[in-house]
């Protein structure tokens, strides 16, 4: 069963087609009995209703369907970098996935975006060229854009019968063959390749054939013998090629025009891997409290149980719905689980397969399969789930951090405590949205990725929870750091309930490489004399310390980028407790980071911007009056493509500027790029 198991993701930039072939991938495959379209707001897998009324995807949906003897299960990930937490999870969790180009842009801003989080999984992927029937498209421009952007050996498995309006299908390259597609029909036709294509039919083949000798030995030696290279043999290599990452093979279409998704899906199933082609998963096995050794967890049904929540939903009649990957042994339904990441037991009261927002009942999930879990209450994106005789704990993901906050507030005082739940339970759903209370106005503050994430989750809160609530002003969500080391040592000591409370220790502080993210290290001898610190008292300075990182240094924003050292502990049976450890601990890192030159860092945000040609002067400028810096420029078939860096702070209203200066006619996307110190702070 498991060599018949695809786990793709279809990934691309906004409006590149991802959801329009998802569409077209579920009715071929008999799914579905109709197409939905996006701009009907019909499609299947955006089944929110912002998602139908914006007619862009927000969150990630999950399906599964079959294509000659093959389960795939699919998720279609969004394109808007607001919303980049959703591909995140997804690529963490599956094996393969579909990189989608537009015909006439190419390589945009969230292409490259979600690429690199593609390579930082290990994931194979086809390629597809999309919208060949626009004017402008260009399928052998955006082959060469994909090579040198993506830094990918690229293989045109396609190339198109004509192009834009003229497009008509596409040229087989192994088989040799031409296919289209009948007007108002799903029935492709295939025929000999027509005489006027033969030549650049076989100049394509070749290159096919040279970027394959590349990666595979076989073929090299076969081509420079001269010999005749069989479709067999070239099936076989380029599956273990796209699988290795060494080739991205590209195919052409128009999704939309139900032209080339047949043989896309092929290619899915073709060169795509099942979960147990891929490297077995790495993960920690505890020992000790402190002591992990890094093992290989195999894909395999008889193993015992591991898996991984990477992503959660919150359904107002079954509670949490847990989306999991298994990666070993089987889950079945009504057993008791064990939280590994939480140290906490669990149960998987039901088991789902999710089609959109609509389900069927499962009996078990093996290993390699993708679920829902209903029945855990405590579990969050990332945790590991698994036995309690079996500690191991897979590798967690890594979200960015949210740049941009608002304050929240109900329109009467009787609804604050059901915000606070309502609220609770998004940032439970959604890693990059945070929640946090002014200290000093007693103020919520939410903060997100970026104004239309936070658009989108207010507008769920006043229509899906029917809540009244007051939304201020957008405000940079900055970081604070230390330009300087420091080394305090402090103590704490209080009478509670006739009993002494004491502790003391030493910490160091030091700025980190910008980026490097804070870090934690014990030094400290956990020894002392006769006396062996005990876990509970190092778990708590460690929790004192985390719980600081969180809560900032002069103006309460977030640390980023300190080490933290634990140099020393003054350890007495009588006196320590958790407690008195934890507040010690926290106490002393505020103390050591106050005297360490504090810095305010305000976040920098990639801009990516695309403006026809005549409009490009008039945008480079408006760019550069809010503060940022042009980068770079390039010139594609019909727009201008413009890399800046510019302060969050500055962006805020940009596409109304944007709007006014280029008619209308220019769009950009902003990406978080790093944290840098603010001038004059």
């Amino acid at each position: 069963m498991l060599k018949r198991m695809r786990n793709i993701g279809i990934m691309a930039h906004i409006d590149a087609g991802k959801t329009t072939t998802t569409e077209r991938i579920l009715y071929y495959t008999g799914k579905s009995h109709r197409i939905g379209e996006v701009d009907d707001g019909e499609a299947i897998m955006d089944w929110m209703v912002q998602e139908q009324q914006r007619g862009i995807t927000i969150q990630s949906a999950a399906t599964t369907t079959y294509w000659k003897d093959h389960q795939i299960n699919i998720i279609d990930t969004p394109g808007h970098v607001d919303f980049t937490a959703e591909v995140e999870r997804s690529l963490r969790v599956l094996d393969g996935a579909v990189a989608i180009f537009d015909a006439v842009r190419g390589v945009e801003p969230q292409t490259e975006t979600v690429w690199k989080q593609a390579c930082r999984y290990h994931v194979p992927c086809v390629g597809y060229i999309n919208k060949m029937d626009r004017t402008g498209a260009d399928f052998f421009y955006v082959a060469d854009d994909v090579k040198n952007k993506l830094k990918i050996t690229t293989a045109a498995l396609q190339i198109p019968i004509g192009k834009e309006s003229n497009f008509a299908g596409v040229i087989d390259l192994i088989e040799m063959k031409e296919i289209r597609w009948k007007s108002n029909s799903d029935e492709m036709e295939v025929s000999p390749i027509a005489p006027e294509r033969e030549e650049i039919a076989l100049k394509w083949r070749d290159k096919l054939i040279d970027s394959l000798s590349g990666v595979s030995e076989i073929i090299t030696d076969k081509y420079l013998a001269s010999e005749e290279i069989e479709n067999s043999l070239i099936y076989a290599e380029l599956r273990k090629a796209v699988i290795n990452r060494d080739i991205l093979p590209l195919f052409a279409g128009a999704s939309r025009r139900n032209i080339g998704v047949q043989p896309l899906i092929d290619a899915i199933v073709s060169y795509l891997p099942a979960p147990d082609e891929i490297p077995p998963a790495s993960a920690l096995l505890q020992k000790k409290h402190d002591e992990f050794e890094e093992i290989s967890v195999p894909c395999d049904p008889k193993g015992q149980l591991l898996g991984i929540v990477f992503k959660i939903q919150n359904e107002r009649e079954a509670g949490s719905l847990c989306y999991v990957r298994i990666y070993s042994g089987i889950l079945k339904s009504g057993i008791g689980l064990y939280n590994i990441t939480k140290k906490k037991k669990e149960r998987a009261n039901r088991i789902l397969r999710m089609h959109s927002n609509k389900s069927e009942p499962l009996d078990s999930l093996l290993a390699g399969d993708i679920g829902v879990i209903i029945g855990m209450k405590l579990a969050q994106t990332g945790d590991t789930i698994g036995s309690e005789n079996w500690p191991v704990l897979l590798e967690k993901m890594q979200f960015p951090e949210p740049v941009i906050s608002v304050s929240i507030e109900p329109k009467t005082t009787s609804e604050l405590d059901k915000l606070k739940d309502v609220l609770a339970l998004l940032s439970k759903e959604d890693p990059t949205f945070t929640i946090r209370e002014n200290n000093e106005t007693g103020q919520l503050v939410i903060s997100g990725m970026g104004e239309l994430h936070l658009d989108v989750l207010v507008t769920r809160i006043l229509t899906e929870y029917k809540l009244s609530v007051k939304v201020g002003n957008p405000q940079v969500t900055y970081r604070e750091s230390i330009s300087a080391a420091n080394e305090y040592t402090g103590t704490f000591s209080r009478v509670i309930a006739g009993k002494e409370n004491a502790a003391a220790l030493t910490i160091r502080v030091e700025p980190a490489k910008r980026g490097q993210g804070n870090n934690y290290v014990m030094a400290a001898k956990t020894q002392t004399g006769r006396n062996e610190i005990p876990a509970e008292i190092l778990q708590a300075i460690e929790r004192g310390i985390s719980g600081s990182f969180a809560s900032g240094i002069v103006m309460g924003y977030p640390c980023i980028d300190i080490t933290a050292t634990v140099t020393n502990i003054e350890y007495s049976e009588t006196t320590a407790t958790d407690f008195a450890y934890q507040a010690c601990a926290s106490m002393a890192f505020d103390e050591a980071c106050r005297l360490a030159s504090p810095v305010l860092l305000e976040p920098i945000m990639a801009v990516d911007l695309f403006c026809p040609h005549e409009f490009v002067g008039e945008v480079m400028s408006l760019v550069t009056q809010r503060g940022g810096q042009i980068l770079s420029m390039n010139s594609k078939v019909d727009i201008d493509e413009v890399k800046a860096q510019a302060p969050m702070e500055k962006m805020f209203g940009f596409i109304n500027s944007l709007r006014s200066v280029s008619q209308g006619r220019a769009g950009f996307s902003l990406v978080f790029s790093h944290f840098e110190k603010k001038p004059g702070k």
